[in-house]
């Protein structure tokens, strides 16, 4: 005698509940993520072939743009509490300065706690006066600041044959 088979109930899974969730969670994280600052001062960067890769952190941005204006950047880790928790966060500075006082706030900035191996990155724009990068590089040398890095953009090699 044959058993007769018995007949498969079809299951639907509705998926739209499970979609909305995902949604949810990528609008969370777009919304609670810190993309990078923005910065005090636009700077046009000029072009290079070469490529060195700067630290992550303990650095003094000097920032110039091409009307003269210096500006010097650097992050600080300073505790706060919240609810009753010590947490150490980043804490961005910004000082406007000129030639002339620029030792004195670099000297300033490399004497707080640990800050004195603080590499300096100069940010100049591409269509900076000669005499004001003079200015900054001699007035790096008073303070016996010989290392130090330009930044500029990765200049596009052009495809041979076109």
């Amino acid at each position: 005698m044959l058993k007769k088979m018995k007949r498969r109930v079809g299951v639907k899974i509705d998926m739209t509940p499970m979609v909305d969730i995902a949604f949810l969670l990528l609008i969370f994280y777009m919304t609670t993520t810190s993309f990078k600052p923005a910065e005090k001062l636009h700077v046009a960067l000029p072009a290079s072939h070469s490529e060195i890769k700067l630290p992550e952190s303990d650095m003094i941005f000097v920032t110039v743009t091409k009307e003269d204006t210096i500006m010097v950047e650097y992050i600080t880790k300073e505790k706060v509490t919240q609810d009753g928790k010590e947490i150490t966060e980043p804490v961005r500075h910004y000082e406007e300065t000129n030639p002339a006082t620029l030792p004195q706030v670099i000297t300033q900035v490399r004497s707080l706690p640990g800050a004195i191996k603080w590499f300096v990155v100069i940010k100049a724009d591409k269509d900076v006066k000669y005499g004001t990068m003079n200015s900054i590089m001699e007035a790096l040398q008073k303070i016996k600041i010989s290392k130090f890095s330009l930044v500029t953009e990765m200049e596009m090699e052009m495809e041979k044959g076109t």
